[in-house]
């Protein structure tokens, strides 16, 4: 397999990437990045030197250039992660939200119909739902999207899906819930958190903190779209989950707990605009494929806190850049 993957150098691209490398022998990958704020080559510095590495600059949104990459690199297989993701990002401009995440995957389907792609795994949000009340949603559910983001991702969902449709592309959706894990940017709750309580600051918890999320180690992201890859049918959709339901202040106290720090540390804040207030997927269609997750989140998130206390020089260029 020749795999593309986009928005390799992002936090869940770059777990991928390395996970796929340690599972197959067989495999080339090429790494595609814009490199944008998000986008950190030392998310992948250990394995830069491999054979079956490669990586290239350049944006989702240059047709001429994607093309060139497919070729030359004889790609038969494109996992795309490339996009804007953060939420308060799109509410104060969303712009470059619609131009990435809705023209750049128009053109990368484009690129890979064009140039017979095997295979094109689209990576989407469980936040095009909206917010549920009471059940999980499942794949057939209407899409309900509050943000500029997920909005755009709701979008991008519905072109990957046109392809298939119109084009007979074989293009397969995946939603995820939240992920969190090593190398995650530290805009984001878990590393922003942790990392502000490393530098003695207060972590900001919107409105009363009872929004609720369900939690995915990145790892078993990983492990699920290399599933859906060999065995997921193309034109489907497939929720992927952790089955980890907290809400944000459950976050946030198992995060003081495993820092040595009281509730003193928490400030409440102002509430999000549009702050749904709980997502909720049933993978049911996964898991009877054979799927399920692996990683307990008392574990995973032990193993999460713990790495960025050791990978300080790690997070904290970023955020000094960011601030």
């Amino acid at each position: 397999m020749n795999l593309l993957v986009t928005g390799g150098c992002g936090f869940i691209g770059s777990n991928f990437i390395r996970y796929m490398l340690e599972t197959y022998n067989d495999l080339s990958i090429v790494n595609y990045d814009k490199l944008t704020y998000a986008g950190n080559p030392e998310n992948l510095k250990d394995i830069e030197d491999c054979g079956r590495y490669t990586f290239v600059q350049g944006d989702i949104c240059d047709f001429d250039l994607v093309s060139s990459v497919i070729s030359k690199y004889n790609i038969d297989t494109i996992v795309h992660f490339a996009a804007e993701s953060h939420v308060d990002r799109s509410i104060d401009g969303g712009y470059e939200f619609v131009k990435t995440n809705v023209l750049g995957t128009f053109t990368m389907l484009d690129a890979a119909l064009k140039n017979g792609i095997k295979r094109f795994i689209h990576i989407s949000t469980d936040e095009v739902y909206g917010s549920t009340p009471d059940k999980p949603f499942e794949e057939i559910d209407i899409l309900n999207p509050s943000s500029p983001y997920s909005s755009s991702k709701a979008g991008s969902d519905l072109l990957a899906l046109s392809f298939f449709t119109t084009h007979k592309l074989p293009v397969i959706v995946t939603r995820c819930t939240n992920n969190y894990g090593p190398y995650q940017y530290p805009e984001k709750l878990i590393p922003f958190f942790v990392s502000n309580l490393m530098e003695g600051k207060k972590v900001p918890v919107y409105g009363t903190g009872k929004n609720i999320r369900d939690w995915l180690y990145v790892i078993d992201h990983c492990r699920a779209i290399d599933f859906v890859l060999h065995n997921g049918i193309p034109g489907e959709i497939y929720n992927i989950g952790g089955g980890e339901e907290k809400t944000n202040l459950e976050i946030t106290y198992k995060i003081l707990e495993l820092l040595g720090k009281d509730e003193s540390m928490i400030e409440y804040v102002e509430d999000r605009k549009g702050h749904d207030f709980r997502y909720s997927l049933d993978f049911g269609k996964l898991r009877s494929m054979g799927w399920e997750p692996e990683y307990s989140f008392d574990d995973a998130i032990e193993e999460t806190v713990n790495w960025y206390v050791e990978n300080e020089s790690w997070w904290r260029p970023l955020k000094e850049r960011k601030a």
